[in-house]
Parts: structure tokens; C-alpha cells; sequence
């Protein structure tokens, strides 16, 4: 059947079509209201030398000359992030910051690049939770935050490193306000909606079917003739013996 038979036949069978397809209609839309929603917040870390550099003078009356951290960057600091991130990315620090594995909570610790190689080349810490409130979503990312100055510090102490030389995190976008993720529920509501049309396109059909064969059944064929007021032919009758 072409597309302008396929509308005919939609339009033609409207008793049937149209309540189905306004049923589900009501329905995307309640999908699209009781979707479980997901708000996301986030915030960025930037790992930088401290003033003096990452080393110690050997001689205390010529110190280190002093170095503006945001201008100071090397390979080292992309390092730590590697190891911070790692250390972050652990069932324990989700159980520890209410987002356990398996649950509607979750979070991401990555340098803010797709690309897995790249995971040593920028000295970035980016912080993303989804939730199912704005609330938990924020206080998330903040447990998160905080605990990177934490981790970062205490991973510093177990290698030995001078206090002095200690890298640091400075907060580039503090914890955000949590948005609502709307992708989701738009796709459900589409999802609802084309299964909608899908579903008053065979309910038309399957209307039309099912009409073509009660009128078949109905006006059979060989009573054609009979229906249109004509009888049989006077040939036809005599050799059906009824000739009077």
C-alpha cells in the first residue's frame, strides 16, 4: 500500500485511530511527568606548583625565586592529577560519599577529556554527579571536592614530600548549581509518542481488515447479482427445474 493509501485508510477508520492515538498521547505525557527525574551539578580543579617551585633550595640564603602558580605548569602536575583521579574513582570513596555502586546516585572524577590517552596530558580534576534530587547531586560533588584536597595532601605525605613543595588544588568552578537532565525524559516521551502513531496505525488496519471481511462474508460473490434487484437468468432457472 502506498503512503497516500496508508492515509486514507487512516483517516477512513478515524473512529479508531484517533482515540487510540490521543490514549497515548495522555499517556506520553504522564510518562514525561512521573519520569524519574536526574539533576547533574559539577565543579573543575586545576593541580598547580606552589610559588617557589616543586623543590626545596639546597641553599637556604639563595631560595627559590618565587613563580606565579597559575604560569607554572609541567608534566608532573598532570601526573598527580592521573593518580588523584584514580584514587577517586573507587567503590570506597562512593560508599563514602553516598553514591554507591548500583544505586540512582553517581558520579564522575576525570581531567574533563574523552579521550582515555589523554588522561595524563592536562593537570585538570572534573567532578560530575547525576541524582535523583538537587540536593544529593550538590552535596556529592561537594564531598567529592573537599575530599580531593584531602586525598591530595595525604598522597603527598605517603611519598615524603617536603611540606613546603606540597602541590595544591585550586577550585577553578566551585560546586554548580544543580540542573535538571531533561535528555532522558524527552526520550521516553518520543519513545511513547512514535509507539503511539505505531500502535493507531495498526488498530486502523487492523479496523479495516476486519470490516473487509464482514462485508465479504456478508455479499459473498456469487450474490451479487441478487443484491442489485436482478434475479437469475430464465436459463438459469429452468435448468434449476423451477420454471413453472
Amino acid at each position: 500500500m502506498d503512503f497516500w493509501g496508508t492515509i486514507f485508510v487512516l483517516f477512513r477508520r478515524w473512529y479508531v485511530t484517533f482515540p487510540v492515538f490521543f490514549l497515548v498521547m495522555a499517556g506520553a505525557v504522564g510518562v514525561y511527568v512521573k519520569f524519574p527525574k536526574t539533576y547533574v551539578a559539577s565543579s573543575a580543579l586545576a593541580l598547580v606548583m606552589p610559588p617557589a617551585g616543586g623543590s626545596l633550595p639546597t641553599d637556604p640564603k639563595y631560595p627559590n625565586p618565587l613563580t606565579n602558580p597559575l604560569v607554572n605548569f609541567d608534566s608532573g602536575l598532570s601526573v598527580t592529577a592521573s593518580i588523584l583521579i584514580q584514587g577517586m574513582s573507587t567503590a570506597e570513596i562512593a560508599a563514602q560519599v553516598g553514591a554507591p555502586p548500583g544505586g540512582r546516585t553517581t558520579f564522575k572524577v576525570t581531567n574533563g577529556a574523552t579521550n582515555p590517552e589523554l588522561m595524563i596530558s592536562v593537570p585538570f580534576i572534573v567532578i560530575s554527579s547525576e541524582a535523583p534530587s538537587a540536593a544529593e547531586a550538590k552535596s556529592v560533588v561537594v564531598k567529592l571536592t573537599q575530599l580531593s584536597h584531602t586525598k591530595l595532601a595525604e598522597q603527598q605525605a605517603r611519598v615524603g614530600t617536603p611540606t613546603g613543595t606540597y602541590i595544591t588544588a585550586f577550585e577553578i568552578v566551585p560546586p554548580t548549581t544543580p540542573e535538571e537532565k531533561t535528555g532522558s525524559r524527552l526520550r521516553a516521551t518520543f519513545v511513547a509518542v512514535t509507539m503511539g502513531f505505531l500502535l493507531s496505525l495498526a488498530s486502523a488496519f487492523a479496523a479495516e481488515s476486519w470490516h473487509v471481511r464482514r462485508r465479504a462474508r456478508k455479499y459473498p460473490p456469487g450474490g451479487t447479482a441478487a443484491l442489485n434487484g436482478a434475479g437469475p437468468s430464465e436459463d438459469a432457472r429452468a435448468a434449476a427445474g423451477l420454471t413453472s
